[in-house]
């Protein structure tokens, strides 16, 4: 019998390592920055480790691991690629108006995609005989990703992806950015005296007891008392605060790294403890409900820069975090995860969808997208997860 107080004590650990996850993504990713940038690391490399990767992902998958669910970590990773195509990028879609052409950077990444998801399909439909070298072999794949694509962005051929936690803390991207130009007093005073120079001449009202004489003494009748006009009350200057210390930034990078291994563990026990109370396969809640929960940055996202237009930020949010996924979180995985156990929960259907997936983002980049396109495949991925849970759980 289903013990109810077991379901929804889970359920609210979810809801709250969900929220721990987002706050340690934010900070691990933004102090990471910053720190990188202050040694001197190159900009681009930052970019490609901050920007479109899945660290709450990995941090998840390393739970998972811990606890011995090497089913569900794979269920993660899978889900978490279909997600980011047929219910991130479907949704960037149906919030832009008009046809979308993409750019050759988006083509390009998108193609990288569609490779590295056939490499994974290849390597985990024979993993049984490859073994734990898969592991290597797709974490030197993410190593080359990094190094190629660091290169060509360097020569100009491509540009970096966007970072999907821009907008996360605008509080902190006030601390980081202290490096940026900032207004001196002295700037202000200047251009103050001379918009003061051209300004127009405005008569200012004076008060009964106050009487208006000209240049011949002659008093006239005073004039009635009304508010000073506004505009000669001139703003203060704004002062940026002094930049944070290299110390608080390292200590907010650390804090970052606990809560993002806090909520790892937060979630993957609760997904974990509600699959054995309704006694439903690891694997489908990784494909369904961690996989979802763990991509909502990436819908927010992608809604968010659909509908501003940003064509190409919607295209760098998804292929950036499903290279991720498949190369270093997968690497990851096959590397420590139990061998009979990810032999035993593979699927021929969920390898399908995955590379179903991969090929449709290929085929709607090149092409061109329409509103219509992100509606279909939105279909798709609520048929994917109804087919989840009737056939395979």
């Amino acid at each position: 019998m289903t013990s109810y107080n077991n379901v929804f004590f889970n359920a609210g650990a979810f809801v709250g390592g969900l929220f721990l996850l987002e706050f340690g993504a934010d900070r691990f990713v933004d102090h990471t920055a910053v720190i990188a940038r202050r040694s001197g690391v190159s900009p681009t490399l930052i970019a490609l480790l901050t920007a479109g990767a899945e660290w709450e992902e990995l941090a998840v998958i390393v739970a998972a691991l811990s606890q011995g669910r090497s089913t569900l970590a794979l269920g993660n990773v899978l889900g978490s690629s279909v997600s980011n195509i047929l219910g991130a990028f479907s949704l960037g879609l149906i919030f832009t108006s008009g046809e979308i052409q993409f750019d050759r950077s988006s083509k390009i990444y998108t193609a990288l995609t569609l490779l590295f998801t056939v490499i994974f399909v290849f390597i985990l439909a024979f993993f049984k005989s490859i073994g734990r070298a898969a592991g290597g072999i797709l974490v030197a794949f993410f190593v080359a990703y990094v190094a190629s694509i660091g290169y060509y962005i360097y020569k100009g051929v491509m540009a970096a992806p966007e970072d999907d936690d821009d907008d996360s803390d605008d509080d902190d991207d006030d601390d980081d950015d202290d490096d940026s130009d900032t207004t001196s007093v002295s700037d202000f005073s200047e251009s103050t005296l001379k918009d003061e120079e051209t300004a127009p001449q405005k008569v200012i009202p004076l008060t009964p007891l106050t009487p208006f004489h000209d240049d011949n003494s002659v008093p006239h009748e005073s004039v009635p008392f009304t508010k000073l006009d506004s505009s000669f009350t001139k703003p203060a200057p704004k002062i940026r605060k002094p930049p944070r210390s290299l110390t608080y930034h390292i200590f907010q990078l650390i804090a970052g790294f606990l809560a993002l291994s806090l909520s790892g563990y937060i979630l993957s026990h609760s997904v974990s403890s509600l699959a054995d109370t309704f006694e439903l396969s690891g694997t489908v809640l990784g494909m369904t409900v961690l996989s979802i929960a763990t991509t909502l940055p990436e819908k927010f996202i992608a809604i968010c820069s659909g509908a501003r237009g940003q064509n190409g930020i919607v295209v760098a949010n998804t292929a950036g975090s499903n290279i991720f996924l498949l190369t270093l979180c997968a690497g990851v995985l096959f590397l420590a995860g139990d061998v009979e156990a990810l032999v035993a929960s593979v699927k021929t259907f969920d390898l399908l969808v995955t590379a179903a997936s991969a090929s449709l983002f290929a085929v709607v980049v090149f092409i061109g997208a329409k509103r219509w396109m992100g509606i279909a495949l939105l279909v798709l991925y609520f048929a994917f997860i109804g087919a989840e849970f009737a056939f395979y759980r």
